[in-house]
């Protein structure tokens, strides 16, 4: 493999993992930034290379064409363009990364929510000729609407506008200028090339004029550790763990991933729907004791009372609890081909809680290119983002997205055919 080994196993697993996502419009030249990503810092093993290289001859290029790396499905190399969400994985010694390697046509913004619903940064993407067009603020508002904390606004081919400064400064004032209606806090720039690497993972002598950080370095060094919700306090019950074994054969345990806030050996917590209290006992993973717990850890608490606690329920602290409900607003991207039927009932998953629901209203629908709200249109189709109203069979405990993005989102499943059909973020 040609990669460079300096860092220990040890190391490797005990790095920071950073998701990132990258989207823009066609050909704008996201899996070749992904592909000089890979190949750049040497994450590329050398028979993949050699397949690049040969397939790169076939096709009359005469540079690696590195967007072949990404571009795995048969119909996206015919077509030159990327269809479905290509997922890669590489890492340097700060931090190990996982790209999602999304679709930049418009019947494909399922895709692009998909890749970017755990992304800690989004990448767009903005060709230097063309500047800041219709669907650089589609992908820019579906990232804000999935609250990504972190932006970075790649101005790529700089090489074929001769890497000028008054170009790129255009497109920053332009986009500025939209990104205001946008709930994104972090919001860095970049020009760069692609394809010959300019700024990419090295410092580039063509665009000396630009005295900030090469994307690499902005990926390496974005702080991610407040990006989670350290305030409220939340674990939703995935399995009650019961060894049945003679040295633990009195042990239950609460095991799941912790979606907000953070658990102390002692605390006082709640159990969400019951209502009871008590207190955290013990704090367990597979081999130690811990005396407090954090997002994103997955834990198992005991409890110091026996208690009725099964999956689906959620454990909180006494003097912090979510919303209750079972009418609930949501924004909504609709997945499948099949509309969204207005008095329909889906089933419905919310963290380890499965429900039923049915909807209740549709109150609009959003023009991702000028956010605008079409409160006229009520028929929900694939792709489109609405404004949805629902009733529950029981009662959700939820905050809003913009609080906490793991127990303020939602899917909705057809209890026919068992398929994902639509994507919610709790308003």
């Amino acid at each position: 493999m040609n990669t460079n080994n300096t860092f220990s196993n040890n190391a490797y697993l005990n790095m920071e993992l950073f998701r990132f996502t990258t989207a823009g419009s066609v050909d704008d030249g996201k899996s070749t930034l992904i592909g000089r990503l890979l190949y750049d810092s040497k994450s590329i093993f050398e028979d993949q290379l050699d397949a690049v290289k040969r397939a790169s001859i076939q096709k009359g290029n005469d540079y690696i064409n590195l967007a072949l790396l990404t571009d795995g499905l048969r119909a996206e190399r015919e077509q030159g363009i990327t269809i479905d969400v290509a997922y890669r994985y590489f890492a340097t010694p700060k931090r190990k990364f996982i790209i999602a390697d999304t679709p930049g046509h418009i019947q494909y913004t399922r895709n692009m929510v998909t890749g970017a619903s755990t992304a800690n940064a989004a990448i767009i993407l903005i060709d230097a000729r063309n500047g800041v067009i219709e669907q650089t603020c589609r992908h820019s508002y579906i990232a804000s609407l999935l609250q990504i904390p972190h932006m970075v606004i790649c101005v790529n081919k700089m090489d074929l506008v001769d890497y000028k400064e008054d170009i790129y400064e255009k497109i920053k004032t332009d986009f500025k200028g939209f990104a205001a209606k946008l709930a994104v806090k972090d919001i860095r720039y970049v020009p760069i090339s692609a394809l010959y690497g300019d700024n990419v993972v090295e410092r580039s002598n063509n665009l000396n004029w630009y005295n900030g950080g090469t994307l690499m370095h902005l990926l390496e060094t974005i702080h991610i550790g407040s990006d989670y919700n350290h305030i409220d306090a939340r674990l939703p019950v995935q399995y009650v763990v019961r060894p049945q074994s003679k040295k633990y054969h009195d042990y239950r345990g609460y095991a799941g991933r912790i979606a907000g806030g953070i658990f102390k050996k002692g605390d006082n917590v709640m159990i969400l729907p019951s209502g009871f209290t008590t207190k955290i006992k013990s704090i367990d993973t597979f081999n130690i004791e811990l005396d407090e717990a954090f997002p994103p850890m997955s834990v198992t608490l005991t409890l110091e009372d026996n208690l009725d606690i099964s999956r689906g329920d959620m454990i909180v602290k006494e003097t912090n609890i979510p919303e209750i409900s079972q009418d609930i607003d949501i924004m909504m991207c609709w997945m499948h081909e099949k509309s969204l039927q207005l008095n329909g009932k889906y089933a419905l998953k919310h963290t380890t809680k499965d429900v039923r629901c049915l909807i209740k209203e549709v109150k609009y629908k959003v023009n991702v290119n000028n956010l605008e709200k079409i409160k006229e249109e009520k028929n929900v189709k694939l792709n489109d983002i609405a404004r949805v109203s629902l009733r529950t069979t029981k009662p959700l405990f939820f905050d809003s997205y913009r609080k906490n993005r793991k127990t303020g989102s939602l899917i909705l499943i057809d209890e026919a055919s068992n398929e994902t059909v639509g994507v919610g973020m709790i308003v």
